[in-house]
C-alpha cells in the first residue's frame, strides 16, 4: 500500500507538469482555390486576341515561332482577333553588346594527387540584350495598361562551350552566329511570353492556384489535448484535401464545425493568463484564422485575428491575419465575387463582334 501512495505521490506532479507545457509543431497542408482578378474591369469582358509584332532584323526568326499561341489568359476565351481585350506585343531585336574570352584553369594531378602541371579552357561569353513590351486596350479603344515583358538594363550572357585552344574560342560566336543568336531570340521571347501571361492572369484572369500553408498542432504527447488536437486536424485535413478551384464550396463549413466548435472550446477550456493556456490559445486563433481565410469569410478572420492580438502570445502574427483578411475583403468587394471556388467553362464565351462560326484557340 505504501508503494502505491508513493508511486501516487511521484506521478501527480508530473501530469501536473505535463498538463502546464505544450510543444507546438507546424502541421502543413495544401488548398487549391481561384484567384480573382487584381484590376477590375467591365464584368462582360471574358474573350480577348494577341497580336505580336517584331523588328525587321528579327524577322526571320519570329517567323519560326509562334508566340501569340503561348500567351494565355486563365478563365477567358482566346480569340484570333476582336476579343474583349487585345492585347499587342512589340518585341524588340536582341542585340550583341560585348565579346570577351574567359578562361579557366584546371591542375593536373599524378596518380598520387599531386599537381603536376595547369590546364588552361577558354570560351567565349557575350553580353546581350532584349526588350518587349505590350499595350492592352479593350474593344473600343480604351487604353487599360502597358506592361514591360523584357528591359534592356537587365544584361544577359551567353557562355561558349569551352575550348583548349583561345582561337577556337575567340572565333566561336562569329562563326555561329546565325544559331546562337536564333536559339537566344526563342529563349527570350518564351520567357516574355511566359511572364504576359502570369501578368495578365493576375490583373485580369481567373488562375487555379495550390496554396501551402500550415496550422498548429500540439506535438506534446502527454498533453491532454493530444489526441483531440490530432483528431480536429484529421478531420479538417480531410475536407481541405477534397476543395478545388472548380467546385463550390458550399456546406464545407458544416463539414467543419466540428472542428470549429473543438478550437472555440479549447479557448474556453484553457482561460487563464499563464503562459500555457495562452500558447494553447493562440493555437487555437491562429488555426481558426487560417481556416476562416480559405473558408472565403474575411470577417471570421478578422476576429480571430483580433482575438490572437489580445491573447498576448506572438500578437505579431495578428497584424499579418488583419491585413491578408482586409486584402481578401476588398479584392472580394471590387471583383463582386465573394468565393474563389467556382467553375469556369470559357467556350460559353462570345467576344463582341464574334459571330456563331468563330472558335477560339
Amino acid at each position: 500500500m505504501k508503494k502505491i501512495y508513493f508511486f501516487i505521490v511521484f506521478l501527480f506532479p508530473l501530469a501536473i507538469a505535463a498538463q502546464k507545457t505544450v510543444d507546438l509543431y507546424r502541421y502543413r497542408f495544401t488548398v487549391q482555390h481561384r484567384s480573382l482578378p487584381e484590376i477590375k474591369l467591365d464584368s462582360t469582358y471574358r474573350t480577348y486576341h494577341v497580336e505580336v509584332e517584331g523588328t525587321q532584323l528579327m524577322q526571320s526568326f519570329l517567323q519560326d515561332l509562334s508566340p501569340e499561341k503561348t500567351v494565355l489568359l486563365e478563365g477567358w476565351r482566346k480569340l484570333q482577333q476582336d476579343g474583349h481585350v487585345g492585347i499587342k506585343v512589340k518585341l524588340g531585336d536582341l542585340l550583341p553588346e560585348s565579346v570577351s574570352v574567359k578562361e579557366r584553369a584546371e591542375s593536373i594531378k599524378d596518380r598520387n594527387g599531386n599537381v603536376t602541371g595547369t590546364r588552361i579552357y577558354y570560351r567565349q561569353e557575350v553580353v546581350y540584350s532584349f526588350d518587349a513590351n505590350a499595350t492592352i486596350t479593350d474593344y473600343r479603344g480604351m487604353h487599360i495598361m502597358d506592361q514591360q515583358l523584357a528591359d534592356r538594363r537587365n544584361k544577359q550572357i551567353y557562355r561558349s562551350p569551352e575550348f583548349a585552344i583561345r582561337p577556337l574560342a575567340e572565333g566561336y560566336f562569329v562563326l555561329n552566329s546565325l544559331a546562337v543568336t536564333r536559339d537566344l531570340y526563342r529563349n527570350c521571347v518564351n520567357k516574355a511570353m511566359h511572364y504576359l501571361s502570369e501578368r495578365i492572369t493576375t490583373n485580369f484572369g481567373f488562375g487555379e492556384t495550390t496554396s501551402n500553408d500550415f496550422m498548429w498542432i500540439i506535438d506534446s504527447r502527454k498533453h491532454p489535448e493530444y489526441a483531440a488536437h490530432r483528431n480536429a486536424f484529421q478531420q479538417m485535413n480531410e475536407v481541405l484535401f477534397s476543395m478545388n478551384a472548380t467546385s463550390s464550396i458550399e456546406g464545407t463549413r458544416e463539414q467543419l464545425q466540428p472542428v470549429i466548435d473543438y478550437f472555440e472550446k479549447i479557448k474556453k477550456k484553457y482561460s487563464s493568463t499563464n503562459k500555457h493556456d495562452r500558447k494553447i490559445r493562440y493555437a487555437s486563433y491562429f488555426n481558426l484564422a487560417v481556416l476562416y481565410y480559405y473558408l472565403d469569410d474575411p470577417q471570421a478572420m478578422m476576429k480571430e485575428a483580433n482575438g490572437l492580438e489580445l491573447n498576448d502570445f506572438d500578437a505579431k502574427d495578428a497584424k499579418g491575419f488583419a491585413q491578408t483578411a482586409t486584402w481578401l475583403k476588398n479584392v472580394f468587394q471590387k471583383t463582386n465575387i465573394y468565393t474563389r471556388h467556382f467553375a469556369i467553362d470559357p467556350s460559353k464565351f462570345k467576344g463582341p463582334y464574334e459571330k456563331e462560326d468563330i472558335t477560339a484557340k
